[in-house]
């Protein structure tokens, strides 16, 4: 119990931080967010945040999350053509590997984009605010599971 009032007040001060109304609500699907471990769709957010909050709407799961990515506390990954998938932003720069055949996400930092960015704003006289690097592939599951089948 000590442990959820914890977290909840970690959403709450966040919120607070950023000048929006702070309501159970958006301080849950922040929590669920932070603490996931892993990219969320709205979904999989909505159905843990019903094990918490039955009342909690659909519709207020996607209202949030888009308050969420106008604010800078989350970003919005298209891993494929179906899902938006959501994490909370961090202060480093990652890179994602994924899956095309199971949907695996693996984060991993190379800092190697921040040259590439350098270089190419100069060369191009642009100035870059984001970079997203995504790599497709078989996990080491699939690639297995594949071999077998041949």
């Amino acid at each position: 119990m000590a442990k959820e009032v914890k977290q909840k007040s970690g959403a709450r001060t966040v919120l607070v931080s950023t000048s929006q109304r702070v309501t159970s609500q958006r301080a849950l699907i922040l929590e669920l967010l932070r603490h996931s471990g892993e990219h969320l769709d709205a979904d999989e957010l909505y159905r843990r945040a019903r094990k918490s909050n039955s009342r909690i709407s659909l519709s207020t799961v996607y209202r949030n999350l888009q308050l969420f990515k106008k604010l800078g506390l989350i970003e919005e990954h298209h891993f494929d053509e179906e899902h938006h998938h959501y994490e909370v932003k961090s202060g480093s720069e990652h890179q994602h590997l994924l899956c095309i055949n199971c949907g695996k996400v693996v984060e991993f930092a190379y800092p190697i984009s921040r040259k590439f960015s350098k270089d190419i704003g100069k060369q191009y006289d642009f100035d870059i605010t984001d970079v997203e690097v995504r790599m497709t592939g078989l996990c080491s599951s699939c690639r297995t599971r594949e071999k077998k089948q041949y």
